[in-house]
């Protein structure tokens, strides 16, 4: 079976959107990339079920899932329809996250990639983005890795992202 999916999975400025991107220059075919935040732009300013507190909490409710679920469903269509997709995502759920994404690619060939990187380093990108709420990316750490299964996992903390994709690479079939 040929690997049609890649979902990275790390904490906020954990270096998997960089990661992405360096996929796409290395692996052979087009890739589109998704992720999280492509969700986020497109969802409604109120009523979207998402709320990021002051300290960097992300909480969601049923507006959110509901959501959600459509666009993992949108993903997997696109998926069934020929297209080869990294997922930029955040397990905000741990292994449950994880579950939804299982659900909707029943029948795929999905490498899952566990996207790590030191908090100082995270908190550093953090800040220096301008575009994230101070203390999101140190909740997140550990968060989102919980109860999660991975093909292969890399730290973005000290490798540039051209290595850390080469060894993600080697790994698609």
């Amino acid at each position: 079976m040929t690997t049609r999916v890649i979902v990275l999975n790390g904490a906020s400025s954990s270096g998997k959107t960089t990661l992405a991107r360096a996929l796409q220059a290395v692996l052979p075919d087009p890739w589109l990339t998704f992720g999280v935040d492509t969700l986020l732009t497109g969802m409604p300013l109120s009523g979207a079920g998402i709320d990021i507190t002051p300290d960097g909490e992300v909480t969601v409710g049923d507006a959110f899932r509901a959501l959600e679920a459509a666009w993992i469903a949108g993903i997997a269509a696109m998926v069934h329809a020929g297209a080869r997709i990294v997922v930029d995502e955040v397990f905000l759920g741990g292994g449950a996250s994880q579950r939804r994404w299982l659900a909707a690619f029943d029948g795929l060939d999905v490498l899952w990639v566990g996207v790590h990187c030191a908090v100082e380093v995270a908190t550093a990108r953090e800040l220096a983005r301008g575009d994230r709420i101070a203390g999101m990316a140190a909740r997140q750490a550990n968060l989102v890795h919980d109860g999660v299964r991975y093909d292969v996992e890399a730290d973005t903390s000290d490798t540039d992202p051209a290595t850390c994709a080469k060894a993600v690479a080697a790994r698609v079939r």
